[in-house]
């Protein structure tokens, strides 16, 4: 007998489709013989076919072929209205992520899909990167934990460096001013530019190509996407902001350095894969960045064209991180990417700065959430609760301080059945929002029910625990 298909909803672009790939190779592994199903926007999904993994592939015209099946799993990892219907409407035997009934009701299925749902402004002390919180529900921790990629490709006789113009977002990327600085700076070190970008970045390639004295190949809009990873191969290096193609270039083994400005956090989006580099501004704002609140894009003011060509030029020529950390970077850190001591994706930062406040609650958070969802022991936890005692007593106070009251309010639920609106979390200190975040996503998603006040109650009295 056939063995039943599993099925993900991916209706978001381009980047988190290839975000899904990682998933669909451990699906594949943990449910073998089991046919792995993608519905997923037609113009994404055709070009990528060929580099993806074995899988599938549905446009949202199929949707009438996909309810006639029935599923092992679904897993809908898309904010879509019509993701979620079509979750509620198939027969599977298990359910992940947003799923919506035939009266309206919508519930997130799996602790971790709504971790992710309550990072929504609040996403400050994340550290869970977007292609594992994919997984974290289904997979064994064990097997994203073991699972090693390829370092990228150094080419050591390529002068070639690909420039990435475009983003989602104007916010995320930078001026044609800066491009084409960057494309002098670069020839100026015996580096050769090709311009890269989609149809909506042809007007910006050859404003681009136009204002730079130096030569570029401009490629905006004449390459499809599979076409775009062939002529990657030939790079040395690949330059962009936080986008599609960069995780493209990241998945097929161009070494990428990300350029992550904006409302972009790059420990959650960040080039996927051990040996990539990030650079980000050095500023209190563009830690877990969701949305800018200053009145001028100050993320973008210490990106200047010739640190980023310096860099560039050693990153090309196959420097490694140590090396690399000698580099002066005033306003900007560097980070490599690879993988932690919990076998998570991490972004090693390439500096002497001691470790900040940010740095720790953010150790302590995602040692905490890791605990409280079964991923390792508590003590995990209370070890990195003892670092930041010791070096942030001020963020660690801030945390103590705010228990009583959610243990207030939590018992007052549990009596009550009472319902917490928005100011729960969005008032309560920064360092206590991504548990009173999770909490309120937590109740309202299980209707506020009694068992559900109870377990926001153990899980606070467990955080209580590690935070001894």
């Amino acid at each position: 007998m056939a063995k039943k298909p599993i099925l993900i909803l991916q209706m978001q672009r381009m980047g988190d489709l290839i975000l899904s790939f990682p998933l669909m190779l451990w699906l594949a592994r943990r449910h073998p013989g089991h046919p792995i199903f993608v519905a997923a926007e037609k113009i994404f999904y055709e070009p990528l076919m060929r580099l993806s993994p074995a899988a599938t592939y549905f446009p949202w015209s199929g949707v009438a072929h996909l309810e006639r099946h029935d599923y092992e799993l679904v897993l809908n990892l898309s904010i879509q209205e019509k993701a979620a219907v079509l979750a509620g409407k198939v027969r599977a035997e298990a359910k992940l992520g947003p799923v919506q009934a035939a009266d309206g009701t919508r519930y997130v299925h799996g602790d971790w899909q709504l971790y992710r749902t309550s990072l929504v402004r609040n996403n400050l002390y994340n550290r869970f990167h977007w292609g594992e919180l994919n997984g974290l529900d289904t997979v064994p921790f064990a097997d994203i934990a073991a699972t090693r990629f390829s370092l990228p490709r150094t080419l050591p006789g390529s002068n070639k460096v690909g420039l990435f113009l475009g983003a989602s977002d104007a916010a995320k990327r930078p001026t044609a001013a800066f491009w084409a600085g960057l494309v002098d700076e670069l020839h100026g070190r015996g580096l050769r530019t090709v311009l890269f970008g989609g149809p909506a970045e042809k007007a910006l390639g050859a404003e681009v190509a136009g204002l730079a004295k130096g030569p570029a190949l401009n490629l905006c809009g004449t390459l499809g996407l599979d076409e775009f990873g062939a002529v990657g191969q030939t790079l040395g290096l690949f330059i962009t902001p936080d986008t599609g193609p960069m995780h493209l270039a990241a998945w097929t083994g161009l070494k990428c350095l990300n350029l992550s400005m904006g409302n972009v956090n790059p420990w959650e989006t960040g080039p996927f894969g051990p040996g990539h580099y990030v650079l980000r501004a050095d500023l209190p704002c563009a830690k877990g960045c969701w949305q800018c609140t200053q009145d001028s894009l100050l993320c973008h003011e210490p990106f200047k064209p010739a640190r980023v060509a310096g860099l560039a030029k050693r990153l090309a020529s196959g420097a490694d991180g140590d090396r690399l950390a000698r580099l002066e970077l005033p306003g900007l850190t560097l980070f490599e990417t690879g993988r932690s001591d919990l076998g998570l994706y991490h972004l090693r930062r390439l500096d002497a700065a001691v470790p900040d406040a940010e740095r720790l609650a953010s150790r302590f958070w995602q040692a905490a959430f890791g605990g409280l969802f079964g991923l390792w022991e508590d003590d995990r936890a209370a070890e990195a609760w003892s670092a930041l005692t010791r070096h942030a007593p001020e963020e660690a106070e801030g945390l103590l301080a705010h228990i009583p009251e959610m243990g207030r309010r939590f018992k007052h639920g549990l009596r009550s059945g009472a319902v917490l609106d928005r100011s729960f979390w969005a008032d309560s200190p920064a360092m206590a929002r991504p548990f009173t975040g999770f909490a309120n996503m937590y109740l309202e998603n299980q209707d506020y029910s009694r068992q559900a006040w109870a377990h926001v109650l153990a899980l606070l009295e467990r955080l209580v625990a590690a935070c001894r």
